[in-house]
């Protein structure tokens, strides 16, 4: 397990600094990190803290995991590391063409090929 935590149903009100202050009544903290929503520009309601030390983030999980907050149970858990998303949907690079092209030729010559099937 490393030191960083994933601090999930916040309050969508939640500031960052009373995440730091909550967190590090546990121990030194290293970093939080509060994503904010693009449309709304709020924050998600989730969180990232991660402590100096492993024996601190494995006591705040111990301490703060169901730990009610603004009439929320918070949700505190080892943060996973990401896997980085394909860009494409088959994992193949992008093709321009091939099989989503539209056949070539008149609307009469692509009938007349559809009932000589």
């Amino acid at each position: 397990m490393g030191s960083k935590l994933f601090v999930g149903n916040l309050d969508f009100s939640m500031t960052r600094t009373e995440i730091e202050t909550l967190f590090s009544e546990v121990g030194p903290l290293r970093d939080v990190f509060l994503p904010i929503d693009r449309a709304t520009s709020r924050p998600r309601g989730f969180a990232f803290v991660e402590y100096e030390s492993e024996e601190d983030a494995t006591r705040a999980i111990a301490r703060l995991n169901g730990y009610e907050l603004s009439g929320r149970a918070l949700r505190v858990n080892a943060a996973e590391e990401r896997v980085p998303r394909d860009r494409s949907f088959s994992g193949d690079p992008p093709s321009f063409g091939g099989d989503f092209s539209k056949p070539k030729g008149s609307r009469r010559n692509i009938r007349g090929k559809k009932r000589s099937l």
